[in-house]
């Protein structure tokens, strides 16, 4: 259950670096997609858009404990990186243990960092260090009400609206 899409930080930075030499862009962007939705694509199909290769780092099975709280994440990291490399607008993916993906970003080198438009650009991990490199950080707009928190929220309703019918 291992894709191709998924690579080592070692393997990737190799990868990458083929790419370069080839005049290629690379795109990346990061973040937990606990439960891959509607919106997540829509982040992905948008950042392909901006350039040759779109990496995706995925915060480990810890790093989303730390994020996000004892409860998460819902779905393993492995199966995680499995759902986003078989996505066809991602070229790569990688699992990240650290909090942020700061040093990940560091290696790679994307030209362009990109996240949701729920974060200020000058707030955004490792802005500082693509922009000294010459490269680009954008947001993109989020899909209306498309988030793992607004999912999450909505099982837990419907989970509690069905028990209370069964028990009465």
């Amino acid at each position: 259950m291992k894709p191709n899409k998924i690579k080592t930080l070692k393997n990737l930075k190799k990868i990458v670096q083929q790419l370069k030499k080839q005049g290629k862009k690379i795109v990346f962007t990061n973040g937990c997609f606990d439960i891959l939705h509607a919106g997540h694509l829509f982040c992905f199909e948008k950042a392909k858009k901006l350039g040759d290769i779109l990496i995706v780092g995925i915060n480990s099975d810890i790093s989303v404990r730390k994020l996000k709280g004892k409860g998460r994440p819902i779905i393993p990291e492995k199966d995680r990186a499995y759902l986003i490399a078989g996505l066809s607008c991602v070229d790569y993916c990688i699992i990240f243990n650290e909090q942020t993906p700061a040093r990940l970003i560091k290696e790679i080198n994307p030209d362009v960092l990109v996240k949701g438009a729920d974060y200020k650009k000058d707030e955004i991990v490792g802005q500082d260090i693509v922009k000294s490199r010459g490269g680009k950080v954008i947001t993109i707009p989020l899909a209306e009400g498309k988030s793992t928190s607004v999912i999450i929220k909505k099982i837990i309703e419907n989970y509690e609206k069905t028990r209370c019918a069964t028990n009465n």
